[in-house]
């Protein structure tokens, strides 16, 4: 499609010259297609990236909005879908709050493990406020314990190996964090790095843990359904994201 190939995100990702990779990632995007449904309606993508889900979805939707942290990031898609009828605004403009009775669909897909911990409830505060009470909310995150977390410390090995992208920079694990997170539960938590300025703090994957995660959605949204993608059948064991399919508190569906 016309301008998706240029993102950064589908470059580095779904066109990534590393298989294992780009299945995966190509896995998720296809499985978020078909969680949408065929008639999603109005769509808010919070945490949109490059735009790729949103121009994928936009001909099945009545409306589609996509917001972003970074202000760059939402220049550079509302450039390259100007013909599209999308909307980009930045997460701090609050123009996508245009929809006072709220979105039908709410998607947020890899973004809760990039926040610190405070900016997470926040995001997920916003994600209820955002969908309708007859609506849903899909969340996709990375798998990174058990015994996907030596899977993928294998797979990003090789990668930062052939010099693909940025997999050179994944941070270290030491022996003691690397079986915390192979043998992890809903309460493990290890140190995570912090980077960026004060204005704009985010983790890298390093350390999230998306079992510790779910106990938070719950906290702010009903999860109706998990699933896992690829591999479903192993219930995240061989899977490299967590999906969870929710409503508001006071769902009137």
């Amino acid at each position: 499609m016309e301008g998706i190939e240029d993102g950064h995100y589908y470059k580095k990702q779904i066109d990534c010259k590393s298989r294992v990779i780009a299945w995966s990632h190509r896995s998720r995007f296809e499985f978020a297609l078909k969680l949408s449904g065929d008639a999603p309606g109005c769509i808010l993508d919070y945490g949109c990236g490059d735009g790729t889900f949103l121009a994928m979805l936009e001909h099945k939707a009545s409306f589609a909005c996509g917001v972003d942290i970074a202000d760059s990031q939402i220049e550079e898609c509302a450039k390259r879908f100007g013909d599209r009828s999308i909307m980009f605004h930045s997460i701090n403009s609050e123009m996508y709050k245009i929809r006072p009775e709220g979105f039908d669909l709410v998607t947020c897909m890899e973004t809760l493990e990039h926040c610190t911990e405070p900016v997470v409830d926040i995001v997920l505060n916003d994600l209820a406020k955002m969908v309708s009470k007859k609506g849903r909310v899909i969340i996709s995150v990375p798998i990174e314990i058990g015994p996907v977390f030596l899977g993928k410390k294998v797979v990003r090995g090789l990668a930062a190996w052939r010099g693909l992208s940025d997999y050179k920079y994944y941070e270290k694990y030491s022996i003691a964090n690397s079986l915390k997170m192979i043998f992890a539960t809903k309460s493990t938590i290890i140190p995570r790095p912090e980077y960026g300025n004060e204005g704009g703090k985010y983790h890298s994957h390093y350390g999230f843990n998306w079992k510790y995660l779910a106990e938070k959605i719950s906290n702010h949204l009903v999860i109706k359904k998990k699933y896992f993608t690829p591999i479903g059948w192993s219930k995240g064991y061989l899977s490299s994201q967590a999906w969870f399919d929710c409503v508001t508190l006071n769902s009137d569906g």
